[in-house]
């Protein structure tokens, strides 16, 4: 099953709402994967104040809120 990255951080109430919002969005369709930004200068410095971002593949989905149009067409392309 293919992997979907919400970059977050402990704490973060926008991260929580959104991925309380995805979950069943994507049951069965695809696998949550939660980064906590914190954990990588890398990740910290690329992201920052910005979580949560959603991403597949590399690919942006969307940042702050969900974008459910932009998760319906990824999780459309996974299955077709």
């Amino acid at each position: 099953m293919p992997d979907i990255q919400i970059y977050s951080r402990p704490g973060c109430h926008m991260c929580e709402e959104l991925i309380e919002e995805i979950l069943p969005l994507v049951r069965g369709r695809a696998e949550l994967e939660v980064l906590n930004i914190d954990t990588r200068q890398d990740w910290q410095e690329e992201y920052g104040t910005r979580v949560p971002v959603v991403e597949f593949d590399g690919r942006f989905i969307c940042q702050h809120y969900l974008d459910r149009d932009a998760l319906a067409s990824v999780l459309d392309g996974i299955e077709g």
